[in-house]
């Protein structure tokens, strides 16, 4: 009979291509794992794996089984997840994934109520890019996040956080740091310095700079918001920033952040999971929390 633990080895197997790193991440022993898939292999009467001195990879038949292997082990962990909700709705752990350009910026606002509110919820957080977090939430090895919605991720389920504005970012010296606001067409013919490919806040970015006619400034992108500040702050350019990224840095002389006027350019963020997800209570817990930590922190800042 084939095991759920034995599917976990192949597909660790497959992610890591390394049985040493397989068996770290599946926290056995490599003797372990790797007598666990022969015994695989002979139950099942094929070759899954081609064992080489330096490398490890999937065979044809391996390839299109461990698909099924990650649908199993989903469908398991679905299976676990739906009785744990049916004992303690809000109990037991919660892996959520947010992005680089919110993470550290949202957090403070969130995980205090969070932790106090839904004290028996464990929270496991995974800070990682767009693309790879929604891959890890359509796998199962993350129950829900938090980052801005793209229509790419229709289909996923959605519920809206809040809107967070958008602001300019410049040097003292650059002729709109003279105004106390901006609007989208006051960015005409300027070049705006934007992430790098990967940052969904890059392409909100160029999408309201080509609205704008702005063009990006293809000399440099960054890899962090907070690269992007630096280079604003030593006069190489103007960028959007998110107002949430601006709590710890807005009284530098060195940048001068500028609202914008309405309709003012904003990021919605969005709490992101999986159709038919089991712990919807809990869900909706974190939601009602997430709103109410960031509408007090909003009537604070006005």
């Amino acid at each position: 009979m084939v095991k759920i633990r034995d599917l976990q080895y192949l597909v660790a197997l497959d992610e890591h291509k390394h049985f040493g790193k397989a068996a770290e991440a599946c926290h056995v022993s490599q003797p372990t794992l790797s007598g666990q898939l022969m015994k695989l292999e002979e139950t099942l009467g094929l070759q899954l794996i081609e064992r080489h001195h330096r490398k490890v990879m999937l065979t044809p038949a391996g390839e299109q089984l461990v698909a099924d292997a990650r649908k199993v082990i989903q469908a398991a962990d679905h299976f676990e997840e739906s009785a744990k909700a049916l004992l303690d709705p809000l109990a037991g752990d919660i892996h959520l994934g947010l992005i680089p350009t919110l993470a550290p910026y949202l957090l403070p606002h969130i995980m205090e109520p969070l932790n106090r509110q839904l004290n028996k919820v464990h929270f496991y957080l995974h800070e990682n890019r767009t693309k790879d977090l929604l891959r890890e939430l359509n796998e199962g090895k993350l129950d829900a996040l938090v980052l801005p919605w793209l229509d790419e991720m229709n289909t996923f389920d959605r519920y809206d956080l809040f809107e967070e504005p958008l602001v300019l970012a410049v040097h003292p010296s650059h002729p709109l740091a003279q105004l106390e606001c901006v609007e989208l067409k006051d960015l005409k013919g300027e070049r705006v310095l934007t992430l790098e490919d990967g940052h969904c806040l890059r392409h909100q970015t160029l999408g309201y700079c080509f609205a704008a006619d702005a063009n990006e400034d293809t000399r440099f992108q960054a890899t962090s918001l907070e690269t992007l500040r630096h280079m604003v702050a030593s006069n190489m350019g103007i960028t959007m920033m998110p107002e949430l990224a601006l709590t710890s840095a807005m009284e530098s002389s060195r940048i001068r952040y500028i609202p914008f006027a309405d309709p003012i350019p904003v990021r919605q963020i969005s709490l992101v999971i999986r159709p038919n997800y089991a712990r919807m209570e809990c869900i909706r817990a974190i939601v009602a929390c997430v709103r109410g930590a960031m509408s007090h922190h909003y009537q604070k800042a006005q």
